[in-house]
């Protein structure tokens, strides 16, 4: 069996993505893909992980796992969410940069599901956003120690994927940018149920219904509708022309409140994280999903 993990990063997605994958639960079925309640797991998996606290599962462990998530519902694939797979927030930044228990967690999930294959999906954003993102619930004092401890301009999403590539080189990766995901939002939901493109999926517009006015929702569905056969690239080129005239402004700024977070400073992360992708683009191993 295949067992996909999506590990968040943290803000990118509030869960929608477990609700898209649920809403398409009996149709994924059909095809052999089981998508869980994260009731059925997450705190399954936490507790797990604190049992075995770094030492090796038993040989039972996996099919006790296996049995308690699908309750008895057959499955060539399964697929995972928890955006705090690897900790709550303010485990997000740390001296290793990116998710410090990123490889520990991985590697004891992977010990967890010897016997199948592990794959990982994860969503990230500009630091410029992340982590103010991240911080927001620390006072100003915490906030200014882990800016001087780890300074943004030093964080880097390759960083932590090449971690996770080198310590478990059996590993796949899959990664897309949360920016573009309003635009992609189709295209993840097929890569982590394994579609082929063009598969049809409920939901599929849900992410590009938060930026577009009601007017634009419309006609772009008429425009589909009256255009039945466009390709994926083909349909993200629409997106964006409709989203060029009938974008929420609103729905695409995000306030950044933190200590000496200037302008200029946002624009460097900018600079770095675009530089930063084609760092990603050339991983063995890493799949990046760009528009």
């Amino acid at each position: 069996m295949r067992v996909i993990v999506h590990t968040g990063a943290h803000f990118t997605d509030d869960d929608r993505l477990t609700k898209c994958l649920l809403n398409n639960k009996e149709d994924f079925s059909r095809r052999g893909i089981a998508v869980p309640g994260p009731g059925k797991y997450r705190t399954l998996l936490k507790e797990t992980f604190a049992a075995l606290d770094g030492a090796a599962p038993g040989e039972e462990a996996r099919e006790v796992l296996i049995d308690a998530i699908l309750d008895e519902e057959d499955a060539e694939r399964m697929i995972l969410s928890n955006q705090h797979f690897f900790g709550s927030p303010r485990f997000a930044i740390g001296k290793g940069g990116f998710y410090p228990q990123a490889v520990p967690r991985m590697r004891q999930l992977m010990r967890l599901f010897h016997a199948d294959q592990v794959e990982m999906c994860i969503a990230i954003c500009n630091p410029a956003t992340f982590v103010p993102s991240v911080l927001r619930k620390a006072n100003r004092q915490q906030q200014t120690d882990l800016l001087k401890r780890v300074p943004p301009t030093s964080l880097r999403w390759s960083e932590l994927l090449a971690r996770l590539r080198a310590e478990l080189p059996e590993l796949p990766i899959t990664v897309w940018c949360n920016e573009d995901s309003p635009l992609l939002w189709p295209e993840i939901i097929r890569a982590l149920a394994g579609l082929p493109a063009g598969t049809r999926i409920n939901g599929g517009f849900d992410l590009l219904r938060d930026i577009m006015t009601q007017e634009g929702m419309t006609r772009f569905r008429a425009y589909l509708a009256e255009h039945p056969d466009l390709t994926d690239s083909q349909k993200r080129r629409v997106m964006i022309a409709f989203l060029d005239k009938f974008a929420i402004p609103e729905a695409l700024e995000e306030e950044l409140d933190l200590p000496d977070w200037s302008e200029e400073l946002v624009d460097e992360l900018t600079r770095r994280y675009d530089d930063d992708l084609a760092r990603i683009a050339r991983l063995k191993g890493v799949r990046l999903m760009t528009l």
